[in-house]
């Protein structure tokens, strides 16, 4: 089951008064909790060319507090690193709250830094999560159109989606998934899949697992970076950015826009006699201003803000029996995440607290050929949250944390709200550096159905001589029902909501390894994965409501190789099996592919040029018809194979080109939707030094 379009509209008036308030009343906040911080120091320390004159001078020595640095001397042409997306060598925050080497982590999580994104062009995310190791992606088009994730076989809403912090699932969806389709590429430094029951930490949504998104954060001298593309289907994006750290103040803003003129959505057998179909037509801007400002030795504060204005025009379906409209219907988002955070600091930083707010607010509006006026429809959601970080000896931390928030959804004739308070401890320890352990555990109290107790285990042991790492981890997770769900009614169709609706839960578990050769030159693993779902929420025997009926049980491998062949070639290939099935009757679940295959090579022929390809191939799966009228269809795979590359003019301008689906391979996916075709792009990315 994939996410459903929510109507809603927005006033531009709310934006200028919250970047108003991000810019202008950097604070203190009323005390609240996060597992996550706005800023993490996730960045690799800054290197810069000294003057001629100035060689023999120290190098600067990276620091978490912001200061002042020199501007850079002109450099030569820079060499582009071959790393493909993968864990070795990253650090990362989503497991734990705090920023730790993934190799020290029993969990499985897939890391994409920056220059992954730069170098496989990257423009949204579901480009990114395409590739990924244990996850589907449905998109209903090309780009802005609905898409869902499946991870390790979980529902569709049972991903929880961070991005500096801030929880911004929409309440206001139907079911509670969150749609990808809005969510631009262009500031982000890190990216975390974060795979397996994590409501441990993270509560509701998190039983498949985490997808946290980390943006750029500005250091060193002001840097301006800028981007031109066009290609196929009319697309015309660009991008400007502005960042850097002066003294104690660092800051980065970041405006991009993307446009998709013309995709082919409808596939024509599907079309009455002697009509013609008509390409969606898709227009994003996101703006995102990062600022940090560090008040004195002591104290922090830190403001996210983020924009989307963003509207699909597409061919929905009408009639009876169903089919393709003659006229397009529109669908406009417009979306603003927002979280301002405090940090204090004690005893020479081994005692951190963060007190954070968080305000979401995502409106839609839709309107269909012979509709009299659009739908709208609005999610808020308000979270004040704390937490606190102390360093009890070397490498072995105590994370305690609190939060309280409240979920809004409103429509015209409708409104819903509902709370929830947590509480929860996590100790992260590492012993000789060869065995490491976290552990959570966290209570909610939702106003609506109660309590619920969470908690993860997750061990690794790394072993002498052979440096072989043991990883397994046991968690459980719960997943809220929506207000939409619980209590929004259509009484035109026959349908009620069900207020007496429970959480969904989950336990889960999984187990593998990861060997490292030739001084971790070449690393491969393989990891088994197991949930057991129930009082899943589904239609009751006479499609007038919903109940808690049905159980699941996914079960599964996720496994690797990473190889850095030369100083210039390396490759990553996964294999990811699923095995997802209805509990009580061993049926398959929709739209979970068995098989996943994705491999990434990358090649420095030359120290300014860098080429890449890409290769996914996606097994059969079941699926339902457009109109939704049969079931059980099987879905035929596909393969994809995409290229990439880019060349530096010199340190401050690079040309860049990219082939989708080289093959032109023709799908649907899912059923009743097609996916692009072969695509070429081109342009020119531009900065004032250390173009990427």
């Amino acid at each position: 089951m994939s996410a459903s379009f929510v109507p809603g509209a927005y006033r531009r008036s709310l934006l200028a008064s919250a970047l108003l308030a991000s810019l202008g009343s950097i604070g203190l906040n009323t005390p609240s909790a996060a597992q996550q911080s706005a800023s993490p120091n996730l960045l690799p320390p800054i290197r810069i060319a000294p003057p001629p004159d100035r060689a023999t001078a120290p190098a600067h020595r990276a620091t978490s507090r912001s200061r002042r640095v020199a501007r850079p001397a002109a450099r030569p042409t820079p060499v582009a690193d071959t790393h493909v997306p993968g864990t070795m060598g990253s650090s990362v925050v989503s497991p734990t709250g705090v920023v730790t080497p993934a190799g020290q982590l029993a969990s499985s999580i897939t890391v994409v830094t920056e220059q992954d994104i730069q170098t496989q062009q990257h423009r949204s995310v579901p480009d990114i999560l395409r590739t990924a190791p244990g996850l589907n992606v449905l998109q209903a088009g090309g780009p802005g159109a609905q898409t869902s994730i499946f991870m390790r076989g979980t529902n569709a809403n049972h991903t929880k989606v961070i991005l500096d912090g801030i929880d911004i699932g929409d309440p206001a969806n139907s079911n509670g998934a969150f749609d990808y389709a809005h969510l631009l590429t262009a500031d982000i430094q890190q990216m975390e899949i974060l795979r397996g029951p994590q409501s441990g930490l993270y509560g509701s949504d998190a039983i498949g697992g985490v997808i946290s998104i980390i943006t750029k954060k500005g250091e060193g001298p002001p840097r301006v970076t800028g981007s031109l593309e066009s290609g196929s289907f009319k697309t015309f994006n660009q991008t400007l950015g502005v960042s850097g750290a002066e003294r104690n103040v660092n800051y980065a803003v970041n405006v991009a826009h993307l446009h998709a003129g013309d995709v082919p959505v409808t596939p024509p057998e599907l079309l009455p006699p002697g009509r013609q179909a008509i390409g969606n037509n898709y227009d994003n801007m996101t703006y995102s201003t990062k600022l940090g400002v560090d008040l004195n030795e002591y104290l922090t504060v830190n403001s996210v803000v983020r924009y989307t204005d963003s509207t699909l025009l597409f061919t929905g379906d009408g009639g009876f029996p169903s089919a393709p409209n003659a006229s397009q219907s529109t669908h406009a988002v417009q979306q603003l995440f927002n979280r301002q955070e405090a940090v204090w600091s004690l005893f020479d930083g081994r005692v951190q607290s963060f007190f954070g707010l968080n305000f979401t607010n995502s409106r839609a509006y839709d309107i269909g050929p012979g509709d009299a006026a659009g739908a709208i429809t609005t999610g808020e959601r308000l979270k004040f949250d704390w937490r606190t970080v102390a360093e009890i000896t070397r490498d072995n931390h105590l994370i305690v944390g609190a939060e309280h928030q409240t979920d809004r959804m409103d429509t015209a004739d409708f409104a819903a709200r509902n709370g929830n308070k947590a509480g929860f401890v996590q100790l992260q320890s590492a012993f000789a550096d060869r065995f490491f352990l976290v552990a959570n555990v966290r209570q909610d109290s939702n106003d609506l159905f109660g309590g619920r107790m969470t908690y993860r285990i997750a061990p690794a042991v790394i072993v002498p001589v052979t440096e072989t790492k043991l990883k397994a981890s046991y968690g459980t997770g719960f997943k809220a029902p929506s207000l939409s769900q619980l209590f929004r009614d259509y009484p035109t169709f026959n349908f009620f909501a069900n207020p007496n609706l429970q959480r969904e839960d989950s336990r889960g578990y999984d187990a593998g390894f990861e060997q490292p050769l030739f001084n971790d030159r070449v690393r491969f693993g393989s990891t088994y994965f197991r949930n057991d779902i129930t009082n899943l929420i589904d239609y009751n025997a006479t499609f007038t409501s919903l109940v808690n009926v049905n159980a699941a049980t996914t079960e599964g491998t996720e496994t690797f190789v990473a190889a850095q062949i030369t100083e210039r070639f390396g490759i990553r290939a996964d294999y990811t099996f699923i095995r997802a099935v209805n509990a009580a009757t061993g049926m398959q679940l929709l739209r979970r592919p068995k098989e996943k295959w994705s491999a990434t090579a990358t090649w420095l022929p030359l120290d300014a040029l860098t080429l890449s390809a890409t290769l996914v191939r996606v097994n059969d799966w079941l699926d339902v018809t457009r109109d939704g009228m049969a079931s059980g269809i099987t879905a035929p795979g596909y393969t994809l194979v995409n290229l990439r590359g880019d060349y530096a003019l010199n340190d401050q301008i690079k040309v860049f080109g990219r082939i989708d689906n080289l093959l032109d391979f023709r799908y649907q996916n899912p059923t009743g939707f097609l996916a692009p075709g072969l695509a070429v792009f081109g342009g020119i990315r531009v900065a004032s030094y250390g173009v990427r």
